[in-house]
C-alpha cells in the first residue's frame, strides 16, 4: 500500500482548514433539511455545482430529512438500489427520480 505524499507542515495545516470548512459547510446542510429551510431538490442542485455538497453521503442526508430516521433512510435505498456508501454527485437520473417518487408517496 503506498505512503500518502509527504506534506510540509503549511500544507497540512491549510488541508486540516479545508476539511474543517467542508464538515461545517456539511453539517449546515444537514441541519437546514432537518429544519425544512432547504429541500432535498435544491441539495441535489447544489451537489452538482459544489464538489463539497457532492460528496456528502446519500445515506445521510437522508437520515437528516424529516420523518426519515436511520432504518426508513435505508430502507428507502435498498427499494431504490443506491448503495449506502453511494454520494450525492454519483446518483444517476433514474435514481433521483425513483428516490423523489418514494418520498412523494
Amino acid at each position: 500500500m503506498p505512503l500518502p505524499p509527504a506534506l510540509s507542515a503549511d500544507q497540512r495545516q491549510a488541508a486540516l482548514e479545508k476539511a474543517a470548512v467542508a464538515r461545517r459547510l456539511r453539517a449546515e446542510l444537514k441541519e437546514k433539511l432537518k429544519m425544512g429551510s432547504l429541500t432535498l431538490r435544491e441539495l441535489l442542485q447544489q451537489a452538482d455545482a459544489d464538489e463539497v455538497v457532492g460528496k456528502m453521503k446519500v445515506l445521510a442526508v437522508l437520515e437528516s430529512l424529516p420523518g426519515l430516521g436511520k432504518v426508513k433512510a435505508r430502507r428507502l435505498m435498498e427499494e431504490v438500489g443506491i448503495s449506502e456508501t453511494r454520494r450525492l454527485h454519483g446518483l444517476g437520473e433514474q435514481q433521483r427520480k425513483k428516490l423523489f417518487e418514494k418520498l412523494r408517496g
